[in-house]
C-alpha cells in the first residue's frame, strides 16, 4: 500500500505510491524521479538509491496515478494529448507541496523527461536543475512504430506478464499510455515552443540506439536552450539507467556537482 499520501486531482482522490531514498544534510536539495510511460516506483530498481548515494542527496521516487501502486486509471477514462502537461502542472506541484519539497532537482526518463521539461518551463523559479533522459519534445515516426510494436507484445507476447510485476492494475498503466500515444490527435503534440521558458541548468541524455526516439529530441532542446549540456551514450537504447547505468551516474554526478555550491 502507498505510505498514506492522497491528492485531490480534478475532484478525485488519488493515492500516490512513493518512497524516499538517501540521506542529506539539512538544506540539501531533493532529487525527484519521474518515470517513463510504463514505469513505476519499482521499475527504477536501485538506480535512484545509487545516484543519490553518490550525490549525497535525498531522492523522492513516485508512481504517477494509473501506475504502480498508485490509484489506477478508471477503465472508461481515455487520456487526452495534454496528459503530460497535466502531470507537470497539476499532479507534480500538488505532490511536492504535500511533501514539503521546495526547488527540487528533477530526473525524468522518457515521458517523465517531458514532464520535467514542462514543469521547469511552467514553474521556472521552482526548479533547481533537471536531467532529462530520452525525453520527448515532439512525436517521431520511430516512436509510433515502437509503441505500436509494444502493443503487439502486450497483447500477444510476454510484455503484460513482465509489467504486471510492477503495476497493481497493469491494464490501467499500459492502455492509458499506449492508447493516447497511438491516437491520431497525439501526432501533432509538440512542446518545443515551451522550452524557452526554462531557466534552470539542464542535462539532456539520449542513447544512440534508442528505439523510441532520435537524437533530434535532445538537439532540439539545445536549439532553444543553448546552455543545455548534451550526452549521447553509445551502445545504449531507450533506458540508459538500465543499459549504461555507471556512465549515466558518472555524468549526472559531474553535472549536478558543478551546479551545487
Amino acid at each position: 500500500m502507498p505510505p498514506g499520501l492522497t491528492l485531490d486531482w480534478s475532484g478525485r482522490a488519488v493515492d500516490i505510491d512513493y518512497r524516499w531514498t538517501g540521506a542529506a544534510a539539512d538544506g540539501a536539495p531533493v532529487m525527484v524521479f519521474l518515470h517513463e510511460g510504463l514505469g513505476s516506483v519499482s521499475m527504477w530498481k536501485d538506480f535512484p538509491d545509487r545516484l543519490c548515494a553518490r550525490l549525497g542527496l535525498r531522492g523522492l521516487v513516485y508512481s504517477r496515478p494509473a501506475y504502480g501502486k498508485s490509484s489506477p486509471r478508471r477503465h472508461d477514462e481515455h487520456w487526452q494529448p495534454d496528459f503530460l502537461e497535466r502531470q507537470a502542472t497539476e499532479v507534480l506541484p500538488a505532490l511536492l507541496s504535500a511533501l514539503g519539497v521546495a526547488r527540487p532537482w528533477l530526473f525524468g526518463h522518457s515521458d517523465g523527461g517531458s514532464i520535467a521539461l514542462l514543469h521547469a518551463a511552467r514553474h521556472p523559479q521552482a526548479v533547481r536543475g533537471a536531467v532529462v533522459v530520452a525525453p520527448h519534445i515532439f512525436v517521431e515516426d520511430i516512436s509510433i512504430a515502437s509503441i505500436a510494436a509494444a502493443r503487439e507484445a502486450y497483447l500477444h507476447g510476454g510484455l503484460r506478464e513482465r509489467l504486471a510485476r510492477h503495476h497493481d492494475d497493469v491494464d490501467s498503466a499500459f492502455f492509458g499510455w499506449n492508447d493516447v500515444w497511438l491516437s491520431d490527435a497525439f501526432r501533432d503534440w509538440n512542446i518545443e515552443q515551451e522550452l524557452g521558458a526554462i531557466r534552470c541548468p539542464l542535462l539532456a541524455v539520449q542513447g544512440e540506439d534508442d528505439e523510441y526516439g532520435t537524437m533530434r529530441q535532445i538537439t532540439g532542446i539545445r536549439e532553444r536552450l543553448p546552455a543545455t549540456e548534451l550526452l549521447a551514450l553509445p551502445q545504449c537504447g531507450h533506458s540508459p539507467h538500465r543499459d549504461q547505468p555507471e556512465a549515466l551516474i558518472d555524468a549526472v554526478v559531474d553535472f549536478v556537482r558543478r551546479q551545487i555550491p
